[in-house]
């Protein structure tokens, strides 16, 4: 189960409630990549389009397109923003994030998980939980018999291209393959609606 919780820091799913929180982080970390002005989520948004966990519902989680996963710390018992960290709830600091969600791969008849966020806020790094987070996603692969977990980084991104080639995670950088999107007014355009 991707959920855990140590002596330092617990990894939940993300509920309804967190949105403002994965807004934030989602912003910081478009900062980071130089590209904030690219942000169109809004929380309302987020809402609309996240799982969150519903114990009511035969896949224990609601209609959505992705899932996150949430590392938090203690910290103190009242709901405030800052630009190193956000607290939820009594006795938590929200420290970072995976947001995934679920792909395909023909060749292995399998599904796997696609990691599309994965954002530590600075204060809180070099403690491990970037590394948390992602054998955390590892553990969820296992558990819903998945055979891969993918992501992409931003080729000037040097750190986290040495993170994760590193011991803690031992990722194998796909030279081979080369990122496609289509988006904006060429998604139009190519389904025939805008010319």
């Amino acid at each position: 189960m991707a959920e855990t919780t140590t002596s330092t820091y617990r990894i939940r799913y993300a509920q309804q409630s967190d949105v403002p929180s994965i807004l934030a982080m989602i912003n910081e970390l478009a900062d980071y990549e130089h590209a904030l002005h690219e942000v169109l989520a809004t929380e309302e948004t987020l809402t609309k389009t996240l799982s969150f966990p519903d114990p009511s519902s035969p896949t224990g989680f609601t209609t959505g397109y992705a899932k996150t996963l949430l590392l938090t710390t203690p910290g103190s018992s009242s709901t405030t923003t800052t630009t190193d960290s956000t607290t939820s709830g009594p006795e938590e600091t929200i420290a970072g994030m995976a947001l995934f969600f679920h792909n395909y791969s023909t060749w292995n008849a399998a599904p796997g998980i696609y990691l599309e966020d994965l954002f530590v806020r600075p204060v809180h790094r070099g403690a491990g939980f970037g590394t948390a987070l992602i054998q955390a996603l590892a553990r969820e692969c296992l558990r819903l018999g998945c055979l891969r977990l993918d992501w992409s980084v931003l080729k000037w991104n040097e750190p986290s291209i040495k993170f994760y080639q590193g011991g803690s995670v031992g990722a194998t950088r796909l030279e081979e393959w080369v990122g496609m999107r289509v988006d904006g007014d060429g998604l139009g355009r190519l389904a025939g609606n805008v010319r």
